[in-house]
């Protein structure tokens, strides 16, 4: 067995040289997310604020255009909704089916009708639609109308359209801002675009095969595949299926004198007292067909005459609130289209509440005559249909009629106190020719 003798270490031999190392050291922080955006925030807000000092104007404006192009969600909401069709008015029963829809449900003053939808009105049904750009149709009763355009936007021109399926609608149209915005009211293969400011009733009888379009106001243009016709106020278009459009002049219809739109009638019996009703004449009319109703819609009509003459006297009305129109036939027995209508308030005269009204003095100024005059504080007043709106605080009253027509006019002021007294004075003035 060998034994070997350990080396000692000093006596190890040395290892080779090892190249010398230049270490370099790196020193870090963790910087999160959330901290970078804190500190970008803070130098945009910095920023901000330093343009809103110096620049106020151009901060204020680039503002402006930044929220506009973000948009506001209910902003945004309340566009869609004022670019909707909605009803303003609704009498007996009037239905809607949505064009995805398969039920009818019963229409209210919050339903909004888009492309598509149909609407029915009862027998004793009625109702009007108002569109965003102003323009309404009237559906009558025993109608059913489909609504075929509803294009609206800012800044460019709107159409609207409807067509009538059966029944009788009224279309009016306002003064648009923009020349080419279109109105139209189709029946069958027939199509009336209607122009600024004009006035149209359609008619649509698909049993007896008879459809009419009658411009009471403006003009309108006809269309049917080749066929163009132009109608101006107080002419219509007969549309026969399977023949030519016939276009002919009608009857207008009378205008409306007394009593005059928004008066108030103050009789000590409402019941008894005999009302005088006035229009004047219109040229080929052989009578006349006078309606009072309790609805601006005329569903529920509770008095009326036909007569020969331009007046009538009713009797048996209650106090409250009524319309009227008035339409004239010819001897023909062609009726024109119904007048414009009006609505006055009965009221009952009262006995121990009168109240202090004196006319003082009138004056007319050139057409328009002024009515001086003196009643109590905080009373309204009427003078021909037209509501005082300025009354002093000791009473004492001036008003300016609307210009009148050369020659002789009563003037009727009527009056209701606080304590729900009435009164009435007139006087009778000459406008100078």
């Amino acid at each position: 067995m060998t034994t070997q003798t350990p080396t000692e270490p000093r006596n190890s031999p040395s290892p080779p040289a090892q190249p010398k190392i230049h270490r370099v050291e790196v020193y870090w922080t963790t910087v999160t997310y959330k901290t970078v955006a804190v500190y970008v925030l803070l130098i945009v807000a910095i920023i901000l604020v330093a343009l809103s000092l110096a620049l106020p104007n151009w901060y204020a404006a680039a503002y402006s255009k930044l929220s506009s192009a973000v948009g506001n969600p209910e902003t945004e909401g309340a566009g869609v909704e004022q670019r909707q069709a909605k009803f303003v008015n609704l009498d007996g029963k009037v239905q809607v089916k949505r064009v995805n829809s398969v039920q009818w449900v019963e229409a209210d003053f919050h339903t909004a009708l888009d492309k598509g939808d149909l609407i029915q009105t009862g027998s004793d049904g009625a109702a009007r639609i108002a569109f965003a750009d102003g323009t309404e149709y009237t559906i009558k009763s025993g109608t059913l109308v489909t609504v075929e355009e509803n294009s609206m936007g800012t800044d460019r021109p709107t159409s609207v359209a409807m067509r009538i399926n059966t029944g009788e609608v009224n279309l009016a149209t306002p003064n648009w801002s923009s020349p080419d915005s279109k109105a139209a009211v189709s029946v069958e293969d027939t199509t009336a675009q209607l122009r600024s400011n004009s006035r149209a009733a359609v008619k649509a009888d698909p049993e007896k095969k008879e459809n009419e379009i009658v411009v009471s106001g403006g003009s309108a243009e006809v269309k049917r595949g080749q066929e163009r016709i132009e109608l101006a106020q107080w002419q219509k278009v007969n549309i026969p299926t399977g023949g030519p459009i016939q276009k002919s002049n009608v009857l207008a219809p009378p205008d409306l004198i007394a009593p005059l739109n928004l008066a108030p009638i103050v009789v000590e019996k409402p019941k008894t007292s005999p009302l005088q009703f006035e229009w004047k004449a219109v040229p080929d009319a052989v009578s006349y067909t006078l309606r009072i109703s309790t609805t601006a819609m005329f569903t529920k009509t509770v008095g009326g005459a036909k007569v020969s003459g331009t007046s009538a006297e009713i009797t048996g009305l209650d106090a409250g609130d009524y319309f009227w129109n008035v339409t004239a036939t010819d001897a023909k027995n062609q009726n024109s289209e119904v007048s414009e209508t009006f609505k006055f308030t009965l009221a009952t005269q009262g006995k121990t509440q009168d109240m202090v009204l004196e006319i003082v003095s009138t004056q007319i100024h050139g057409r328009v005559a002024e009515i001086i005059g003196r009643t109590e504080p905080g009373a309204a007043l009427i003078v021909n249909g037209q509501p005082v709106p300025n009354i002093s605080p000791d009473g004492s009253f001036r008003h300016f009629t609307e210009p009148l027509e050369p020659g002789p006019h009563t003037i009727v002021v009527i009056g209701q106190n606080r304590r729900g007294g009435t009164a009435k004075q007139q006087v009778s003035i000459v406008v100078p020719r």
